[in-house]
């Protein structure tokens, strides 16, 4: 019982420091409610661990200062990567949750994963001057299914290579455990850390990128559903569109890109459909910007592209009622409060209980920065139970 006791104590003082960053012995004892004499024995353990240090002083009203303890941001690292099919990203971060150094790099012709993600990560390692052996946690988004079973990707159209077996390799080839993430959950993550879903425990993001995804997120935790199927938005059946070419074809493997929702949300059917208002761009996203910024003229498209949009996201909505839905990928970005606001309307006409409607917020990467996210969640954890 006592180094039970020990041990919630360590954690509690840790997490608070993680938290709220340097704290006196005293603020650690208040906040966590243990005694001086239990917070100075804390504080001391931890310590001896490497993981706290003195970090500075802060000046009292009466007596000599008190000494200010945080958490040693070189005890532990992480590696946030995004996998896809035209380039890869990784992130090396602190203990504390900051980027130390982040990286990308085209496939180059690497059809392997494991030399595909071994080459990214190493890469961002020199570039942040950390060892492989100093991570703590890996975590890898990519587009697609990944079995909760096994960690493998079970489907992906974008990357054909990743396939059963992969996980196990890429622990193997980094000696350590190593975590592979659906790309929209990881921005999911990262929207409820850092984002426009923070403290909100029940709502969808909807990810309009090449292809069209989802993450739900309910009673605080993303649901992945019993395959890892759950959120694969692209594959609604929807009136007047034909299904996915091979939904019965093959039984047991999802279809390939095209049909159902997916073929009226996409990238390339946003960029043909631009086409045919006038607006024309190397990507979804510049079309979109284009109507964006052409005021009155870009409205029908705008109108379009939500309608489209409102179709999939009512769908949900009808079922899950989650009260809100965060819009993100390059072309919801894009398209900004413009498309947002068309999206609530369109929503609001079809839904009973309409939800509220946001873009994303997370600057920079969002799949990256869930990916890092995630990848601090297990070393966190790894560090509170050694």
């Amino acid at each position: 019982m006592p180094r039970l006791l020990r041990e919630i104590n360590d954690r509690s003082a840790l997490e608070l420091l993680l938290a709220s960053g340097p704290l006196t012995r005293g603020q650690i004892g208040e906040l966590t409610g243990l005694s001086k004499v239990t917070a100075s024995q804390t504080l001391a353990r931890l310590e001896e661990r490497g993981l706290v240090e003195v970090v500075g002083e802060q000046a009292g009203n009466r007596g000599p200062n008190a000494a200010l303890y945080g958490v040693i941001a070189s005890c532990a690292y992480v590696a946030g990567l995004e996998v896809g099919p035209d380039r890869v990203s990784a992130a090396i971060a602190d203990i504390n949750g900051d980027v130390v150094a982040e990286v990308t790099a085209s496939p180059e012709g690497r059809d392997d994963p494991v030399s595909l993600v071994h080459a990214a990560v190493m890469k961002a390692c020199r570039s942040a001057k950390v060892a492989l052996s100093r991570l703590r946690g890996v975590v890898i988004g990519t587009p697609g299914v990944v079995d909760p079973r096994t960690g493998d990707v079970r489907f992906s159209f974008d990357l054909p290579q990743w396939h059963e077996g992969i996980h196990e390799a890429l622990a193997r080839d980094l000696r350590r455990d190593v975590t592979i993430e659906n790309d929209v959950n990881l921005a999911a993550i990262a929207e409820r850390a850092k984002g426009s879903a923070q403290e909100v425990d029940d709502f969808v993001l909807v990810w309009v990128g090449r292809g069209i995804g989802l993450a739900v997120v309910l009673g605080g935790r993303l649901h992945r559903g019993r395959s890892g199927s759950a959120g694969e938005i692209g594959y609604l059946p929807v009136p007047g569109v034909p299904l996915a070419d091979d939904v019965r074809a093959v039984p047991g493997r999802l279809p390939s890109l095209g049909g159902g929702l997916q073929s009226l949300v996409s990238s390339e059917a946003v960029t043909e459909l631009a086409r045919g208002h006038g607006f024309a761009g190397n990507t979804a996203a510049d079309c979109v910007t284009a109507a964006v910024a052409a005021g009155t003229a870009g409205e029908p498209l705008l109108d379009e592209v939500a309608s489209r949009l409102a179709l999939g996201v009512a769908s949900v909505c009808v079922v899950l009622d989650p009260g809100l839905v965060v819009l993100d990928g390059e072309v919801c970005r894009a398209g900004g409060a413009a498309l947002t606001t068309r999206v609530e309307e369109a929503v609001a006409r079809i839904c009973p209980v309409p939800p509220q409607v946001v873009t994303g917020q997370v600057e920079g990467n969002p799949v990256l920065r869930g990916a890092v996210l995630a990848a601090l969640d297990q070393a966190r954890e790894e560090i509170f139970t050694a």
